[in-house]
């Protein structure tokens, strides 16, 4: 455990005036005040924070969980939540860590990457949380970097990204650039079409995987058609619409994240694009955007990830049953959300074997492997990113996805291409951004 421990009367003190500061808050918002009211909900329901910030020590272990519960990626990241506590809840089922109850301390993001570096500050000072279960976007992500690094605490990332990163306080559960912008450019240029039409939302995670998708482009003899980029959370893709029918690509490589991709897809559609036009392939779009996009405006096109919730697996049919079982028949899990799930079991896995929750320990201990529902993970301690499985997915009307193709086996994680001889010129500069 880290230093300077709270004694239980100051965590008593906390806990009244953090519930003090919270009624006046919800006074505050009067009637007319319905959705601060609903926000202040959104980060507390899940936590029921009277009960965290008591602690008892020698029964329970505090772990932090932070994601968007609100805002843009909201959508995309409650799901990742909801699987976290899942994981969380089968582990106190089996006995604890350490003989111990695991306590989620929830924080929301909300969307914000400034809020995620407040809210990771709040749970590894103020509640002394030793991990944090977190994040979507590389900025988030980015966000909170410092912050875990500065108090030498953990983070488990659960969503693919694009490289160029290795921090000794992060564990990555999700794929980095080898492990699917890379082959997915690959499958696309042997199979759709050399003319790409890139577009991404405008943060760090497109901008970054765009350079890397030209380069691989440009040794392959490819053309890029156009380049474009729209805020998170934009909505009205008309002129982007336009550029893709005057440019005629072959192959949309989409990088768009959040309720984004509801609009772009959906506007795509209303334009009278369809797959049998162009194919779009995408890397943030999983089952759960999926349904709140529409199966029958998806169909035909493309995702490049990891898991699937039609992967064939017994841990996987296992892991889908008890998902839908927890939060419902109508309910699918996802590429992050497997990942969100596994990585719980990881790091519960490598306390055990550490003896300890205590980061240092943990990290030493933690070159362990778990029989995920995607198949076996098993993080790389050179690194501390997990080997996977490469798969591309075609969406069928059912709103699941068929794999077309994969790597038959885990692919080592390569977060700098240090393995590709054309990104030798670029990944200096992307690891600088």
């Amino acid at each position: 455990m880290k230093k300077g421990k709270k004694t239980e009367h100051t965590r008593l003190i906390a806990g009244f005036i953090g519930l003090v500061c919270f009624l006046l808050m919800l006074t505050a918002c009067g009637d007319g005040g319905e959705a601060a009211s609903d926000q202040a909900e959104a980060q507390m329901h899940p936590s029921e924070t009277g009960e965290e910030v008591n602690i008892d020590e020698s029964e329970q272990i505090p772990v932090g969980i932070l994601h968007s519960l609100s805002g843009t990626m909201a959508m995309s990241e409650t799901s990742v939540y909801e699987a976290e506590m899942l994981a969380i809840k089968e582990i106190n089922e089996a006995g604890g860590v350490l003989g111990k109850e695991l306590v989620p301390i929830v924080e929301d993001g909300a969307s914000e990457p400034n809020i995620f570096s407040e809210r990771a500050a709040k749970l590894l000072q103020q509640d002394e949380v030793d991990v944090i279960f977190g994040g979507w976007t590389s900025a988030s992500r980015k966000a909170m970097l410092p912050v875990v690094e500065d108090n030498n605490g953990l983070l488990f990332y659960p969503v693919q990204y694009e490289g160029m990163e290795a921090s000794p306080n992060i564990f990555y559960a999700g794929a980095a650039p080898n492990q699917q912008i890379v082959p997915a450019v690959d499958w696309l240029l042997e199979n759709e079409g050399t003319e790409f039409f890139l577009l991404g939302s405008d943060y760090v995670f497109p901008r970054v995987a765009n350079q890397i998708i030209k380069a691989q482009l440009e040794e392959n003899g490819a053309a890029l058609v156009d380049e474009q980029y729209t805020p998170l959370g934009h909505t009205d893709y008309n002129t982007v619409i336009s550029r893709i029918r005057e440019s005629e690509p072959e192959v949309i490589f989409n990088t768009l994240n959040g309720d984004s991709n509801v609009a772009f897809f959906k506007q795509l559609a209303d334009a009278g694009i369809t797959s049998d036009d162009v194919t779009v392939l995408s890397v943030s779009v999983a089952e759960e955007e999926i349904r709140g996009i529409g199966a029958d405006v998806l169909a035909g096109h493309y995702a490049s990830w990891n898991y699937y919730q039609t992967t064939d697996t017994p841990e996987n049919e296992e892991f889908v049953a008890k998902y839908k079982e927890a939060y419902g028949d109508d309910r699918v899990t996802g590429d992050p959300i497997e990942a969100g799930y596994f990585m719980v079991h990881l790091w519960a896995q490598a306390v055990e074997a550490a003896g300890t929750t205590e980061v240092d320990a943990v990290r030493e201990a933690a070159a362990i492997e778990f029989n995920a529902p995607g198949g076996p993970v098993v993080i790389d301690s050179d690194n501390q990113h997990v080997y996977k499985t490469v798969r591309i997915g075609e969406v069928g009307e059912d709103g699941q996805f068929t794999e077309v193709w994969n790597s038959d086996e885990p692919v080592k994680p390569d977060p700098f291409l240090e393995e590709y001889d054309w990104a030798s010129d670029i990944s200096g500069t992307l690891a600088g951004e």
